[in-house]
């Protein structure tokens, strides 16, 4: 059996939903979700599609390159086909804030999340003890002005040896390079202690606090070399009053950190999230 992600975008036109289930049934397989979006400012078409193949001799590679020839060719589709149980390899950064890494290794160790996590870096020892616990490698890559080339060859070196598919910032305070992020464009995740693009910065909860405002927020998004301009993941918000101080804040803005963050791993790891220019379309 084989069960099949596929997504897929191009020019919007006539026929393409009814051409690729048509050529999923003529092929054996049945889908079993499908959900698509129509930009119609831009006329693209985005489709998210699952399906399954229950016989014995169905042949992936043949599939895909019948698809290509009678359906991705013709319609100048861009597409990608992924198996649906495929456990993506992503690496985790990380320095002195524990909150999001404790978070994202207990839904790990729970079963919540689909990937494989082979190492954890961080540019400070603090966090050892965390990697430990949950018996994943910990390879500390201190970071300076001096090093800062030699710590992201270390990066990518470990990087490509682990065959990693995509990075998790979580609360990793050092800007990455724009060698990392041509090399895993739109596939790295960083999770911002703000509602973007609101009260950016390094004190966003005190920027926030002298404002007086009524709610706090916290973005996900993908890296780009353009500091906290890549496009949006996933956001969400939590109210507050006069009443709450700063610490208050700062603790409530953390526990949504930790929930938009797994959020954004999960759209990434099951293929939800398609990046066209700087935003996203997400399928849920």
């Amino acid at each position: 059996m084989a069960h099949l992600t596929l997504l897929i975008h191009c020019k919007d036109q006539k026929g393409i939903i009814a051409s690729v289930t048509n050529f999923i049934l003529d092929h054996g397989g049945n889908t079993t979700y499908i959900d698509q979006h129509v930009d119609a400012q831009e006329n693209v078409f985005f489709m998210r599609l699952e399906c399954f193949f229950e016989q014995a001799d169905f042949n992936v590679e043949l599939f895909t390159k019948t698809f290509a020839q009678d359906i991705g060719n013709p319609f100048e589709m861009q597409w990608q086909l992924y198996p649906a149980t495929q456990k993506l390899q992503m690496a985790i950064f990380v320095s002195k804030y524990d909150h999001c890494l404790y978070d994202i290794l207990g839904r790990y160790n729970a079963g919540e999340l689909q990937v494989n996590i082979p190492f954890i870096v961080s540019n400070h020892k603090d966090l050892a003890h965390i990697a430990a616990n949950f018996d994943i490698p910990f390879y500390h890559i201190p970071v300076t002005k001096d090093t800062k080339a030699l710590a992201e060859q270390r990066q990518l070196d470990l990087l490509r040896e682990f065959k990693v598919d995509f990075i998790v910032l979580a609360r990793y305070m050092q800007i990455v390079t724009p060698t990392i992020i041509s090399e895993y464009t739109h596939r790295i995740i960083n999770i911002h202690h703000s509602f973007l693009p609101a009260f950016v910065g390094a004190k966003p909860y005190h920027a926030a606090f002298a404002r007086g405002v009524k709610i706090i927020g916290t973005t996900s998004h993908y890296v780009t070399e353009e500091l906290d301009a890549g496009p949006i993941i996933e956001q969400d918000t939590i109210r507050v009053t006069h009443s709450h101080t700063i610490p208050d804040l700062i603790a409530k803005g953390r526990d949504l950190e930790k929930i938009v963050l797994s959020r954004a791993i999960k759209l990434h790891a099951q293929h939800k999230c398609f990046v066209y220019g700087n935003k996203t379309v997400i399928f849920t």
